[in-house]
């Protein structure tokens, strides 16, 4: 089996399955890493020497969710060499194996701290883009990729065409997002370019601005302000505060394009001001009777 032919083959299976550039990059390096570490043939490998690559992992202080990932993505070589390139093997990745991750709950901002966010945000493009993850619940890869003629303005929605593993979906924009991108646009230049969001200054102005260069904004305004804010916190935080409208849980999944619905209930358990009122009323009912006088004589004897 030649190995560079095999690499070849699959990067363009990947390709076919339209995954995107940047994930075809990151297969090829995680295969790279695990074909110069193992010791055998790769159709010679073991649950047991799969076992031995998690520990080697894992003595280089790598974290359980990137293991994880890991063997995700080996499981999927494998399969590949052997429905694809017919190598007699096992899959040596069994399906369940996985090292238990903890689930920190997803954190968002509170409404003051958002004002103190967008209080430091001076240019249209940074506002259009950031009140979008805040409002429209988008990705940063997907602002990033967002074009022109994926804004319906009259209509007040954008369609994502390319959302996290390609799937599309609708979002609706709120009021100061649409007063936030109709100030970017009118300013914008650049006509002939698709891409909404471009970059402003340097060598590369007038290029769409990339994924890394949007989270760099992020991390700017985060220092100046001393807050703790990233581009998916505020993805977070639209959900949060959909919920604490008493926005249906289905909503929000369809919203923030989960597949799992369980993955937006998740925002359920760290921020629902239903329940809040819920309890506090139940249990003022709760105390008010336990302070009322019982209806029972104490000469009662039953």
């Amino acid at each position: 089996m030649q190995m560079t032919h095999v690499i070849i083959n699959f990067r363009r299976h990947l390709k076919r399955r339209n995954y995107s550039l940047h994930t075809v990059k990151y297969y090829l390096n995680i295969i790279k890493q695990y074909v110069i570490w193992v010791d055998v043939a790769l159709e010679l490998a073991t649950p047991e020497k799969i076992d031995m690559y998690i520990d080697y992992l894992l003595r280089k202080r790598m974290n359980p969710a990137s293991i994880n990932l890991y063997l995700v993505i080996i499981r999927v070589f494998y399969d590949y060499l052997k429905y694809e390139e017919r190598v007699d093997l096992t899959n040596p990745v069994k399906r369940n194996r996985r090292l238990r991750v903890p689930k920190p709950l997803p954190r968002s901002l509170r409404d003051q701290e958002v004002e103190k966010l967008f209080g430091v945000i001076k240019g249209k493009r940074d506002v259009a883009m950031f009140k979008l993850m805040l409002r429209c619940g988008l990705r940063v890869e997907e602002v990033s990729n967002l074009t022109l003629g994926d804004i319906d303005l009259k209509k007040r929605r954008i369609i994502v065409q390319q959302g996290k593993g390609g799937k599309g979906r609708v979002v609706y924009i709120s009021d100061d997002a649409h007063d936030a991108l109709v100030a970017y646009l009118k300013i914008r230049s650049h006509y002939r370019i698709k891409k909404v969001f471009l970059v402003e200054k340097g060598t590369y102005k007038g290029q769409p601005i990339s994924v890394r260069g949007i989270q760099k904004r992020i991390e700017y305004y985060a220092k100046k302000t001393g807050l703790k804010v990233s581009c998916h916190r505020l993805r977070h935080t639209m959900a949060t505060q959909l919920l604490n409208a008493e926005a249906e849980v289905e909503t929000i999944q369809d919203l923030l394009g989960h597949n799992w619905i369980t993955t937006t209930q998740r925002y359920c358990r760290v921020s629902n001001l239903k329940v809040q009122r819920d309890y506090f009323k139940a249990m003022r009912n709760v105390l008010q009777r336990s302070t009322q006088p019982s209806s029972y004589s104490v000469f009662d004897t039953g």
